[in-house]
């Protein structure tokens, strides 16, 4: 029988004991988890994810990129209502950047079991492969893929920092890159993720409401300059490739410190070559990154990173490459759905406020093709991507019951 629910919670103390449970999967001494994309740890994460969802009578396929569906089926046999995250991380992440969001889904599937209510359209619940990027690049490729915005087979070509390639990392943990990704409907996507912001716990918010995705752009540079002693070499002789790195890096800086206070700037990977203490180095590659909510400001941040580029090469008269690497326009959420996430917010009592998105997210890739919309929950002092990522239980159920309410609105929609 085909009920509201209006009433529903989720068991708070069980989604908090499955969070810790999972955290088990791939816990580092710090507290945090290394859990990245692909991996052995990866796969036992997995098979603890497929078990929990196979025991409430769910089924679980994979597709060809591996993300994993368990899918509740609905009263009706019409386009589902998919929820999730990712359970993947970074080499030192937390325990809930995406894993909150998948796992609270699976509460969303336990408590439907548990009352027997059937909705209208079915539920799937999804875990995204490579969500994070830091094995295989571009983050968030899976669910690109699914969406319709990049290329299966190209996708699959992918390599990590030792050369495996994504399609031979799948084949190593039993996951078949020959099935077919995306090209099918869905009614809406929902997802719910820890802010990785300061805001919400700032201003004592319990929910955030996601308007925008922040756009940002990827790029790798290569400064080639030339080796040679360190001890023998003049100062005016030298061609080091790193001192000409740096105006580069300072300026990164400078150009989002130019678009305050939305802008962001950073360069988070670095590789010397040859990396030798007492060698000049003769070639340095950098990544770069740069955001900003609108796509007209990251449109001029783009002019000012390859102009800072050219300047710098032709000041130190090196040769300096730039490559673009990913490129992802602002993104808005679905107003209807946006609506319903502010209404059951407000119908349990909860403190909301809208909030820009200042990472990236699977379901901003998803907002590009289907109604979708991203809650955030707070985490405590904005911490993310760090083996101190932390949240409260009662920040974990206050989203979760946000995630149900408004997954059974989506799902028992006309």
């Amino acid at each position: 029988m085909m009920i509201e629910g209006h009433n529903l919670r989720v068991d708070g103390a069980r989604l908090w004991a499955s969070l810790m449970e999972m955290a088990k999967i791939g816990g580092t001494e710090k507290g945090g988890c290394n859990r990245q994309a692909l991996t052995a740890v990866d796969a036992e994460g997995r098979a603890l994810f497929r078990a929990w969802c196979e025991r409430l009578g769910c089924t679980v396929d994979t597709d060809g990129l591996g993300s994993m569906f368990a899918r509740r089926e609905g009263l009706e046999d019409l386009p589902p209502v998919v929820i999730g995250s990712h359970l993947d991380t970074q080499p030192t992440g937390g325990k809930f950047d995406g894993v909150l969001g998948v796992l609270a889904g699976l509460e969303v599937l336990r408590v439907l079991h548990e009352t027997g209510l059937r909705t209208r359209r079915p539920i799937e619940l999804v875990n995204w492969t490579n969500e994070e990027g830091c094995r295989f690049q571009p983050a968030m490729l899976a669910s690109a893929v699914f969406a319709g915005l990049a290329d299966h087979s190209e996708t699959l070509e992918a390599r990590d920092a030792e050369g495996i390639r994504l399609g031979d990392a799948m084949a190593g943990i039993g996951l078949d890159a020959s099935l077919p990704v995306g090209g099918r409907a869905i009614a809406a996507y929902l997802e719910l993720h820890i802010e990785q912001g300061p805001i919400l716990e700032a201003e004592g918010a319990d929910i955030g409401f996601v308007v925008t995705g922040q756009g940002l752009r990827w790029y790798d540079v290569t400064v080639t300059g030339f080796e040679s002693h360190a001890g023998s070499t003049p100062m005016p002789r030298r061609k080091d490739a790193l001192l000409a790195a740096l105006p580069i890096i300072q300026g990164i800086r400078e150009i989002a410190l130019s678009h305050a206070p939305a802008g962001r700037g950073t360069v988070g990977e670095m590789r010397l070559l040859p990396n030798s203490r007492n060698v000049i180095p003769g070639q340095v590659q950098f990544s770069v990154d740069v955001r900003h909510p609108e796509a007209a400001i990251l449109a001029q941040m783009d002019e000012a990173v390859r102009a800072l580029v050219e300047r710098v090469a032709a000041e130190t008269g090196l040769a300096i490459s730039l490559t673009d690497i990913a490129h992802s326009a602002p993104v808005p959420f679905d107003p209807a759905i946006l609506a319903i996430v502010r209404e059951e917010s407000a119908a349990m009592g909860l403190k909301g406020r809208d909030i820009v998105s200042g990472a990236g997210h699977d379901a901003c890739n998803m907002a590009r093709t289907f109604p979708s919309a991203l809650i955030f929950s707070p985490c405590k002092d904005g911490v993310s991507h760090n083996e101190a990522e932390d949240m409260t239980p009662a920040w974990a159920e206050a989203g979760a019951n946000v995630l149900l309410r408004a997954a059974l609105r989506l799902a028992n929609a006309p």
